[in-house]
């Protein structure tokens, strides 16, 4: 295997370089600078975070209602991150470090967030370190780094807990990338097999780096110039072969939880990814109006999507001459080109996962091909016009300092759910989703369900059949003691997505409300068998039971099932107590009396466990 070429005009030694000691230290020092320089401007940015709040959408289902990671690190739960999914992934690695965090942290909200912080800076380092080391350009290197840790478009990754997998994959991608670089100039067993490690982690992280062996392919035409087809080619089967398997288990898992929207027309989708690839740019260098959300457009215009396959292929075919290496181009715009279009391929919408139209995080780790064309252009301008560098070098860091700006103002709005999701409401349009979520937020707030209502009902006018909206609101009516109207909302959700748990539960609920404990019973089994580990219907089913003579044995199941899922659930422990010592069964009685004691101290409960101790006797 032949070693990396690197460019000779980044290999000749700069005026002055005489003293190759003293160079090697100043080199290292500024290289530790720009190090620094990252990291201090990333928590400069991201900071904040650490007052920030979980949020309703899907930081629920990874962390705040997901049973298993709420236990930590257990054997258990370790078995279940290897072998469940989880809001349609597989992602073990993510759910490990989740469950890690609520380990060492608990439920505290600003430890989540720096944890992604810390890991988008190192990520950030790696970066920097990988294309220092790949091309020996300090200065382009650093720019693509700043824009990476910086620009508003990747404040979705950080900023939102349940992206851990974002800034986690793109550290296993920047390693895997870095050890590709080592292995390139040595090659070896040992160091192939190093970049196999991080690149399996980093599908396990998120499946979206099944493009790496892709990008190492362009890597190989530039910066390391190493290309000798097909061996290039055949030394990555093993990446490939990690890649498909990663792709078939990410589709069977997203279709299984019906993530995955059948539909959308083909034609539709393929225009709407076009357009996607565009858009994307725009926001790259204008990146104005971001959300959290963006709603899939109600018509696509062919003759947008026309516009936008011209310009991808004008770009590509420009790419492609430069790959061709002639005297006035250069090879590092179709790896920056092609590194931007094909990471984009499994989330860019042709297989639609999701109702967004597209996404700010699934930049995080494309855009920094853009960055690099961007960079190695600048750089080339500079060569062949020297004059031009202390302009080049004020534009790259008045944009640099912009970016901190924009980013520092767009994490402001994950402060929590009424920011986040009002910014949506206010710079889209139509946006279903907002609304609902900032229903969802305010609806427990105290003195503010009248503005919940007022958003659900604004999200079902946009989308009558939206499920999740008709299931809030009608949960909302039935805290207002309001069942008769909440029953329908609930029906409604049923029929929009069949097979879903929380509806048949709060039809329950509302039904036990009014004593109808009969009608009840099969709603809440029906939400469990669609979701054994649903807590909250266990706990329900269980009150219910106990309340029907003759039952009180099958309560007492389903509360146990309540400890088993979540031994702490508060209030479970003294239920149970009661309904043991209805029953004469004193000793059980105590020990959970004993129990409730502990996790919250109450006065009646002591007197309760003494007057069994004193019986007993």
């Amino acid at each position: 295997m032949s070693e990396a070429i690197r460019e000779p005009a980044q290999l000749q030694p700069e005026p002055g370089s005489g003293r190759p000691a003293a160079r090697f230290k100043l080199d290292s020092l500024l290289d530790v600078a720009i190090w620094l320089g990252l990291i201090l401007s990333i928590f400069a940015v991201y900071g904040q975070s650490r007052h920030f709040d979980f949020i309703s959408c899907d930081d629920d289902l990874y962390v705040l209602r997901n049973s298993r990671v709420l236990a930590g690190l257990t054997p258990a739960g370790i078995q279940w991150a290897f072998t469940g999914v989880a809001a349609g992934n597989w992602i073990p690695v993510t759910l490990l470090s989740h469950m890690l965090d609520v380990q060492l942290f608990g439920l505290r909200s600003g430890m989540h967030h720096l944890v992604n912080v810390g890991l988008h800076a190192l990520s950030a380092v790696l970066l920097f370190v990988v294309l220092r080391r790949a091309t020996r350009a300090r200065w382009p290197s650093a720019f693509v780094a700043f824009v990476f840790a910086l620009h508003p478009l990747h404040v979705e990754s950080v900023a939102w807990i349940s992206e851990r997998k974002d800034v986690l994959s793109a550290f296993f991608f920047f390693l895997t990338l870095y050890c590709y670089v080592r292995y390139t100039e040595r090659p070896g067993v040992g160091r192939y097999l190093a970049v196999l490690g991080p690149f399996c982690l980093g599908l396990m992280s998120k499946p979206m780096l099944v493009t790496l062996p892709f990008t190492l392919l362009l890597f190989d035409i530039w910066p390391l110039r190493r290309v000798r087809l097909p061996k290039t080619v055949w030394e990555k089967l093993p990446l490939f072969a990690l890649s498909a398997g990663a792709s078939v288990a990410t589709y069977w898992a997203q279709r299984a939880t019906g993530s995955v929207d059948l539909a959308i027309p083909l034609d539709a989708r393929i225009a709407k990814a076009l357009i996607s690839y565009v858009t994307y740019i725009r926001q790259t260098f204008w990146p104005a109006g971001l959300a959290v959300f963006y709603p899939y457009p109600r018509v696509i215009l062919a003759r947008r999507g026309g516009i936008a396959l011209a310009i991808v292929l004008s770009v590509s075919a420009l790419a492609i001459l430069m790959w061709r290496g002639r005297p006035y181009l250069a090879p590092y715009f179709a790896t920056g080109w092609f590194w931007y279009l094909g990471m984009l391929v499994p989330v860019i919408g042709l297989v639609q996962a999701g109702h967004q139209s597209h996404a700010d995080r699934y930049t995080y780790l494309p855009m920094a091909g853009l960055s690099l064309m961007l960079a190695w252009g600048a750089a080339d301008v500079v060569r062949k016009w020297p004059r031009t560098k202390p302009a080049i070098a004020t534009a790259a860091t008045a944009a640099c300092m912009v970016c901190m700006a924009l980013a520092w103002r767009q994490a402001a709005y994950w402060r929590n759910g009424e920011t986040l999701y009002q910014h949506a409401i206010d710079v889209t349009g139509d946006n279903w989703f907002a609304h609902n979520n900032l229903g969802y937020y305010l609806k427990d707030k105290p003195g503010r369900r009248a503005d919940a209502v007022e958003h659900f009902e604004a999200a079902l006018r946009i989308k009558p059949d939206y499920a999740e909206a008709n299931n809030n609101l009608g949960a909302c009516l039935s805290d207002a003691g309001l069942c008769g109207a909440a029953i329908p909302h609930f029906e409604a959700a049923l029929r929009a997505k069949p097979g879903t748990a929380e509806p048949s539960n709060n039809i329950a609920v509302c039904l036990a409300k009014s004593e109808r404990y009969a009608a009840a019973i099969p709603y809440f089994e029906e939400a469990l068998r669609v979701d054994p580990a649903y807590v909250n219907a266990h706990l329900n089913l269980a009150r219910v039971l106990s309340k029907i003579p003759g039952r009180a044995l099958e309560a007492i199941a389903q509360y146990t099932a309540v400890l088993r899922l979540s031994p702490d659930y508060m209030g479970v422990h003294r239920d149970l107590g009661d309904l043991l010592m209805s029953l004469g069964r004193t000793e059980e009685a105590i020990a959970h009396f004993e129990a409730a004691q502990r996790s919250s101290p109450d006065p009646e409960i002591s007197k309760i466990i003494d007057r069994l101790r004193a019986g007993r006797r």
